[in-house]
């Protein structure tokens, strides 16, 4: 979700960031990992913009990755096959605070490779920068201050602000999600407007992503729900044809047998010689459980 979030961001305010990033509001525009020559290690995280001089390579982390080093060499030897002209930049900025040496990893070194690249704590940040332009304002909610709900009071303030009702939504929507990192989702409702963060886009594809989730988790649910029917089912079936009518309180029992059980009970009914045998099966079992 929070990877989404950053790269729709720098999808929509590419300048905004090579502001913050580079120094000057350089035009970019997205780089596909697919041009470059290699599948992508990571390309749900991978955000990669650029102009005829420049490649900006970003990564957005919620946790420390002990992976990143060799992953900004690999992207950096990738870039470079394709685009040797060109100069790149490339920065990890950690979205939540952590005591991870790992946090402070600037260089990938092995034998005599050596390989540097920047390293943001957002955390660490002073806010005047990431307040100053309506992309940057959803990072801002993570900077460095002392009243962070004050602060995502200040920003709230600079969202309704914005004429452009459209970016005021994907500000809005960007800067909710984010501050979930650090804040009751509570005191985010009562900052920021909830109408205008549910008609931006990325409010609507993260809500779509979590019904699509939603509904992978039923279907899922639903085929274990069949195998289980299906299993007690036949095992019914052919403790029926192998013994005519039993106790209820028997067929009560199966009845309520989780799906491993009931594969034992399948696997055991082929030696059972009459229904004693179903009844010592079935207390036996019980009794396990009960140890």
């Amino acid at each position: 979700m929070f990877d989404n979030v950053c790269k729709f961001l720098a999808e929509t305010f590419p300048s905004d960031l090579a502001q913050w990033l580079l120094g000057e509001p350089i035009a970019l525009s997205e780089l596909s990992p697919s041009e470059l020559s290699l599948e992508p290690i990571r390309a749900d995280s991978l955000i990669l913009l650029q102009s005829e001089d420049i490649v900006l390579h970003l990564e957005f982390q919620t946790q420390p990755d002990a992976a990143i080093p060799f992953r900004m060499l690999d992207y950096w030897v990738r870039v470079y096959r394709r685009f040797p002209e060109r100069t790149m930049r490339q920065v990890v900025i950690y979205l939540k605070e952590s005591s991870s040496p790992l946090v402070k990893q600037t260089r990938f070194e092995k034998s005599q490779t050596s390989h540097q690249f920047q390293v943001i704590r957002l955390w660490e940040q002073p806010v005047d920068a990431l307040l100053s332009v309506p992309g940057l304002l959803p990072f801002a909610v993570l900077g460095k201050t002392n009243d962070r709900p004050g602060l995502l009071q200040q920003i709230a303030v600079k969202i309704n602000a914005i004429d452009d009702r459209r970016i005021q939504n994907s500000v809005a929507a960007s800067t909710a999600i984010l501050a979930g990192l650090l804040l009751e989702k509570e005191l985010i409702r009562q900052m920021l407007r909830q109408d205008i963060m549910q008609e931006s886009v990325i409010y609507q594809e993260i809500l779509e992503e979590g019904i699509e989730k939603g509904r992978e988790e039923g279907r899922e649910e639903g085929r274990e729900e069949g195998r289980e029917e299906g299993e007690r089912s036949l095992i019914l079936r052919l403790l029926a044809r192998k013994f005519g009518e039993f106790p209820s309180d028997l067929q009560t029992h199966i009845n309520h047998l989780p799906v491993a059980e009931l594969e034992n009970l399948g696997e055991a009914l082929l030696e059972f010689a009459s229904l004693d045998d179903l009844t010592l099966w079935l207390q036996a079992d019980q009794q396990n459980h009960k140890d």
